[in-house]
């Protein structure tokens, strides 16, 4: 649970870090990039959980471009960021969700070569964020956001690696279908849990704020 800092330092990491910083912009890139490939390898292939994969490189090279404008910046701006990024992830999961629906009545197979490709190129991307923020992940509701959506994209990933086994030994569709909506879900359950801790960091900073002797506002 996050401090409230009244009496004495922050105890939770704000991303107040050089080096946390450069490793922001170097893990923006790698996003940035597999965005790129795997929704156009999710078209060509015909698969929903590489375009749904996709989208969360897309949405996480959103959020931690957010993410490095909100260091050092008040709880309030800190925790609001945080709160945008949450429901950004919200409406990825909505979105993932809806269309994986549309797809069960509209049921291609899709390459499970591309996708297994596709799916093992970025998990290694994925792998490398992730170690490289590992150290940073249990930061404040700003910091520990970037953590899990590169945690998402690792398991996401995996998932994509499953679902193509899966569309291969099947010949179905089916299997990308169910991934996706796990994938979905996934997004909904990261988005909960930043929205939780953020108010609660948003709370704690109203109570800190309050004036204890005068009037004076700051």
């Amino acid at each position: 649970m996050a401090e409230c800092g009244c009496s004495g330092p922050q105890k939770t990491f704000d991303g107040m870090n050089p080096t946390y910083k450069r490793i922001l912009w170097l893990v923006i890139a790698i996003n940035a990039v597999m965005f790129v490939v795997e929704m156009v390898a999710g078209q060509l292939s015909g698969s929903q959980a590489l375009q749904a994969d996709a989208l969360d490189f897309l949405g996480d090279s959103m959020t931690y471009g957010i993410s490095l404008a909100a260091i050092g910046a008040s709880v309030a701006v800190r925790t609001n960021a945080a709160l945008f990024k949450a429901f950004t992830l919200a409406g990825m999961g909505v979105w993932v969700a809806g269309s994986t629906v549309w797809r069960v009545f509209y049921v291609g197979v899709p390459e499970a070569e591309i996708m297994g490709m596709i799916g093992f190129l970025a998990l290694v991307a994925n792998l490398a964020s992730v170690l490289l923020l590992l150290k940073y992940k249990d930061g404040d509701a700003n910091v520990r956001s970037v953590w899990l959506c590169s945690r998402n994209d690792a398991i996401g990933n995996v998932a994509v690696m499953i679902a193509a086994m899966g569309v291969w030994g099947t010949a179905t569709g089916w299997p990308d279908l169910i991934v996706a909506g796990v994938m979905a879900t996934l997004f909904l359950h990261s988005a909960f849990l930043i929205v939780k801790q953020a108010l609660a960091e948003k709370r704690e900073g109203s109570t800190c704020a309050v004036p204890v002797a005068d009037g004076h506002n700051h």
